[in-house]
């Protein structure tokens, strides 16, 4: 019988950069995939609404729309390839029967949750620097406070591949796992002010984006850039972080259970 995920005890050199390498490989090894089809996916964005609004929009003083865009772009890809890594790798897994093989091995709830984490936030960091370099070809966008870019961009992925690994534990089929991604990562990701600032919305949706975790991962992302956002950056640092915290006590309290893992 296996035992609960809790009850591991994993001495030191055991299998952790195995299973680390194995979730950086998979996406790595079919990288025409992962990396450039969602650079390929914001380029069109970047083409289409800058062609279209780049004359009549104006976000902020002496920031040209393009420019604008760009960083909500590369944010919008990097959570939407966060939380693809961790679920999709989970419900393969459970679907070919091979998860078997990280439930055998010694490793702890917190090993396990730490792999697939950093994998997701390594991929979405990925996708994020290559739309970045491509873009540069656009327009210049300098980086005015590169430690919140950074901090923002790393707690944005942490976010996204935890829910991306709830996602994948909580789906037994790819339907359950595409409705998770389409009725609430997607709705969330697009109103969250990747294309406009909250402030050309009506009263009432404002208030309502204020609500959405996801703004605050993009505005304070396009603080990193500008040092100009929608609302405080250290507001927005304090509810990214705060959901980080909660969602990973959640995904950990999950794996320490073994839920849908054991049966």
């Amino acid at each position: 019988m296996i035992r609960p995920i809790s009850q591991a005890r994993p001495e030191l050199g055991s299998g952790f950069p195995t299973l680390l390498r194995k979730e950086l490989m998979r996406f790595w090894k079919v990288g025409l995939q992962t990396i450039a089809a969602p650079v390929v996916t914001a380029l069109l964005y970047l083409l289409i609404f800058s062609h279209v609004l780049e004359d009549s929009v104006q976000v902020y003083d002496s920031i040209p729309y393009t420019a604008f865009l760009i960083p909500g772009l590369m944010m919008m890809s990097m959570l939407q390839n966060s939380f693809a890594n961790p679920s999709s790798s989970l419900i393969q897994s459970r679907i070919t029967g091979n998860l078997i093989f990280v439930l055998l091995p010694p490793f702890s709830h917190r090993q396990i949750f730490t792999a697939y984490l950093m994998a997701s936030v390594v991929r979405g960091l990925a996708v994020g620097a290559c739309i970045w370099m491509v873009a540069l070809f656009f327009v210049p966008l300098p980086v005015q406070a590169p430690l919140w870019m950074l901090v923002f961009a790393v707690l944005s992925c942490w976010i996204l591949g935890t829910l991306g690994l709830i996602a994948g534990l909580w789906s037994e089929k790819f339907d359950q796992l595409a409705a998770f991604q389409n009725f609430l990562i997607v709705p969330a990701t697009f109103l969250s002010g990747v294309f406009y600032s909250i402030y050309s919305l009506p009263p009432f949706w404002q208030a309502v984006s204020r609500f959405n975790p996801v703004f605050y991962m993009i505005d304070g992302f396009r603080y990193g850039f500008f040092a100009v956002s929608d609302v405080s950056p250290w507001r927005g640092l304090a509810i990214v972080l705060a959901v980080a915290v909660l969602l990973s006590l959640f995904a950990l309290r999950l794996l320490a259970r073994g839920y849908k893992l054991r049966s």
